[in-house]
Formats: structure tokens, C-alpha cells, sequence
């Protein structure tokens, strides 16, 4: 952990701009930071970058209409966090766009690392790079400062770390108020580094029916201070009834699917349901990114955890057995 020995920095003092909307979502701590986040927070990768499950032709970016609609639509509906990155093409500069009137209303997390090289992406963790990504996120955001700031990690991590040259810049864009708390968006196989370094505030880890692993580290991360934000709950889309025309086309995925399937008797809406709150229950899960670029999805989401679920279905999910329905 050469990396991350070098220096150890405390949150940007002075007054906090974060606050809670009146709403009456499920409202969470987010670790060590003691700021409040909504249970469902936005994944706003798909308002600016082409993604999704299915064809690709089918993968679009919404107009700025329909972003904006969606971003004031979240903060009415009671989502607190939103979060994006400099690699989802135009989603900094839409939500800049759309909501920095309502800045007082959403805690701000977004990524760096990997850089916006419209259509595509490239990665470049040196201290220059990390330092201009900063200056422009801020910038497309129309923020002054970022409320939490994540290592966006690619496929090199272990160097990443060894070298430190982004946790550096990190840490200095902390000491000088553009950034109140750090985090990082990883993987399983090095989370336990990052938690044992004492550096980070927060971790985003993917977790959803589909991939379990890493329950463990969730609960390890919370046991030390950190919030945890999951991402993919829904595994991109293979938890929503928009994948059941998919899995004829994809035998692999329909394989892994049945089980989960069999559990609610084929119920695709009863699976979407049991997929969020399955990544819910975890107490020590902050909040659950739905990503999206549609409102109404969201308003389902949303509406989808917010309603009770039968114990004995989560019960029955966790261990892998068939519940009986209600």
C-alpha cells in the first residue's frame, strides 16, 4: 500500500451545502461522512454515454428535454444522490445544466480516471490528468465543489494504488475545498486494500442477485467507517422485465436466470421487486444506484422499494430457495 501511505487529509471544512430535501424516502447515512443519502439514488451514466442491455441500435441518449426532465424529476421524487463520471460523455454537463439551481438539494458524486474521449473512453491516472479532470468536472457540473470523488478505476488497479499519483491529487483537491470526501468505484479483489489504506470515506461496489461476492465486503467496509453505494443492482437490466425477450437469444444468461426466475414463478415484475429490496435489506448498504435515462423507470424503482416485500421471499433468495408466494 506504498500508494496510499503518503498522506492522510480530513473532509474540506466550512459550512455544509448538503440538505435534505422534504421527502419521504427512506433517507441513509453514508458511513463515516454523516451525510444523509436517499435509499434509491440516480445513475446518471446513461444521460450523456450510449449504454445498455439489447441491440445496439436501441441504445440512445435522451435529448435534453427529456435529461432535464428526468434530473428534476429525481430530486422531486426525494432522490438525494446523484452520481456520475468525466467517462459518461455528456452526463456532467446535463446535470450542470439541468439542476445546479438546486445544487443545496443532491449530494454530487461523480468519478475520475477515466476520461471522456467522446464516443469513446480512455484512462490516465497521473496527477495532471487527475488534476484537469477535477477542474473540468467541476466545470461541466457548475459546482464549486464535488460532494464525493471516486477513483474510477479500470484494468489496471494494483498499479493505480502502488503509484498514487490520483490519490495525491485527490487529497490536494480536498485541502483546497473542490472536494469534500473521497471514494472509489472497484471491484471486489481490491476493496480490502483501499479499506484497510484508511483514505477512502466510501466505496461503490457492484451487488444483485446475479453477483453476490461481494456481501462480505460491504459489511467489512461498513465495520470501518465506510458508505457503501451499489451499483448494478438490477445487473444491468437482466433483473427487469425488459430482459425476458433477451434471455431466448442468450442460453448462458437464460441458465443463470431460471433459478432466480423459479423463485417468484416466472414473475418478472415480482423479480424486479425481489432484486432491489435483496440489495436493500443490507443495512449497511448507503444507497442503491438505479441507473437510467428514463423518469418513469425510475418512478418504478422507487415505488418498487418503497412497497413491502414478503420476508420469506428475501429469506428464500439470500439462501437460494424457492419461497412460497403471497
Amino acid at each position: 500500500m506504498r500508494g496510499f501511505a503518503s498522506r492522510r487529509g480530513h473532509p474540506a471544512s466550512g459550512p455544509d451545502p448538503f440538505r435534505k430535501g422534504a421527502t419521504i424516502m427512506e433517507q441513509r447515512t453514508l458511513g463515516r461522512t454523516r451525510q444523509t443519502v436517499s435509499v434509491v439514488g440516480l445513475g446518471a451514466l446513461e444521460l450523456g454515454r450510449r449504454w445498455g442491455i439489447g441491440p445496439k441500435h436501441l441504445q440512445t441518449v435522451p435529448t435534453e428535454k427529456d435529461a432535464s426532465r428526468l434530473l428534476d424529476g429525481a430530486l422531486d421524487a426525494g432522490v438525494t444522490l446523484i452520481d456520475t463520471a468525466a467517462a459518461y460523455h455528456q452526463s456532467e454537463r446535463r446535470i450542470g445544466q439541468a439542476i445546479a439551481h438546486r445544487r443545496t438539494e443532491y449530494f454530487l458524486a461523480t468519478k475520475c480516471g477515466e476520461h471522456n474521449a467522446e464516443p469513446d473512453t480512455f484512462y490516465d491516472f497521473s496527477y495532471g490528468a487527475i488534476e484537469r479532470s477535477i477542474k473540468a468536472s467541476l466545470a461541466n457540473l457548475k459546482t464549486t465543489r464535488i460532494d464525493l470523488l471516486q477513483i474510477h478505476f479500470g484494468p489496471e488497479p494494483w498499479r493505480v494504488i502502488a503509484e498514487g499519483h490520483t490519490l495525491r491529487a485527490m487529497q490536494d483537491a480536498r485541502e483546497q475545498g473542490l472536494v469534500r470526501y473521497l471514494g472509489a468505484s472497484c471491484n471486489v479483489d481490491v476493496a480490502d486494500a483501499l479499506i484497510r489504506s484508511g483514505e477512502f470515506d466510501a466505496l461503490q461496489l457492484e451487488y444483485n442477485l446475479l453477483q453476490r461476492d461481494a456481501e462480505d465486503t460491504i459489511k467489512h467496509a461498513a465495520d470501518h467507517g465506510l458508505g457503501v453505494v451499489v451499483r448494478f443492482p438490477l445487473a444491468m437490466g437482466w433483473l427487469t422485465p425488459r430482459a425476458a425477450a433477451l434471455l431466448p437469444h442468450d442460453p448462458e444468461r437464460a441458465a443463470k436466470m431460471t433459478p432466480l426466475l423459479s423463485l417468484v414463478d416466472g414473475d418478472w415484475q415480482a423479480l424486479y421487486r425481489l432484486a432491489l429490496h435483496f440489495v436493500a435489506r443490507l443495512p449497511e448498504v448507503s444507497s442503491v444506484l438505479v441507473g437510467t435515462k428514463n423518469l418513469d423507470h425510475l418512478t418504478q424503482a422507487i415505488r418498487a422499494l418503497a412497497e413491502p416485500i414478503p420476508p420469506d421471499w428475501l429469506r428464500a433468495a439470500a439462501r437460494g430457495e424457492a419461497p412460497k408466494r403471497r
